[in-house]
């Protein structure tokens, strides 16, 4: 991915005279390609933006462009820093006719919108509407390159670079006391419950950050998001439990009261925990609040000064 950005970024510099992007004539387009490598040609000058996907809403209003934002995705509504009453897509079924006639001047899209591998927004781009897609992030690497291609992209590189130091310099006061704790707890981050129940193994950025406040996922050697039964987790005995789930009236309870989990070590002692869904879901600056929170709730005396 680095290697994609960097290209992206030599070719901006370079390159001032390209193919249309929309209505836009060629001298005024640059070209590049997005986070996906695929070729785009992007208006120098962008004023009318449309974000599909939260964690890119997250991004473009920290950089100072929130108010550039022409229209957004359903989940979007609650960020701060977007004008009030603007257009709402479903990221699953997105309306092309109804985005081609809002006339954007680009569209950061986010993975989820190719989640079956179909391109949703094909009749948007064949109409030279410039389309920016960013892939799902597995890593924190990856949403610190997200930040920097969407600040190049609106040409916002020291809001770019301030906000990625900013998140790193939180990550790093986290991840020195995490180094240093030897005895790990075992945790189960539930992120959807019964019947769909959902976890993760590593190749995601929150193992990653469960591994940075210094736990161990009970789930580690299994690879990418998974889907599982209570035996599994009954079988693991986490000490610790970890949910994101915000759609049940009482998640801690829904999980203390499900058969057999009374046995659990985590629900013997009382440690069962709600992460905020937005910040550990939403792969943006803002996941470290949610890597905080993991971390008092998971080794509550280690990170008091915090």
């Amino acid at each position: 991915m680095k290697t994609k950005l960097s290209a992206f970024l030599l070719m901006l510099a370079v390159l001032a005279t390209a193919a249309s992007c929309g209505n836009v004539s060629a001298e005024k387009t640059l070209t590049g390609t997005d986070r996906e490598g695929n070729p785009v040609a992007l208006p120098q000058n962008m004023e009318r933006i449309i974000s599909m996907g939260p964690s890119n809403t997250e991004i473009i209003t920290a950089l100072g462009y929130g108010d550039k934002i022409i229209a957004i995705d359903s989940y979007s509504s609650d960020i701060e820093g977007i004008n009030q009453g603007l257009p709402m897509f479903n990221m699953m079924s997105p309306d092309g006719e109804q985005i081609i006639n809002l006339q954007p001047d680009v569209i950061f899209v986010t993975g989820m919108t190719k989640v079956d591998g179909g391109d949703l927004l094909k009749s948007v781009s064949d109409t030279g509407i410039c389309i920016m897609y960013l892939p799902s992030c597995t890593s924190i690497t990856d949403i610190k390159e997200d930040i920097r291609y969407i600040a190049k992209v609106l040409g916002a590189q020291a809001e770019g670079e301030a906000l990625v130091a900013k998140m790193e310099d939180e990550i790093a006061k986290v991840a020195a006391i995490g180094s240093a704790i030897t005895e790990k707890k075992a945790v189960y981050f539930e992120v959807d419950a019964p019947p769909y129940q959902v976890s993760f193994g590593r190749g995601v950025f929150l193992n990653e950050m469960l591994e940075l406040i210094g736990a161990e996922n009970i789930f580690r050697d299994q690879d990418s998001w998974i889907s599982l039964t209570d035996e599994a987790v009954l079988h693991a005995n986490p000490d610790v439990i970890l949910t994101s789930v915000n759609y049940v009236d009482n998640p801690i309870e829904d999980i203390k009261t499900r058969p057999g989990w009374s046995e659990v070590a985590a629900v013997k002692n009382g440690e069962v925990y709600i992460i905020d869904a937005d910040s550990s879901n939403r792969p943006s600056h803002n996941i470290v609040k949610a890597l905080l929170e993991m971390a008092k709730a998971v080794y509550p005396s280690e990170y008091t000064d915090l």
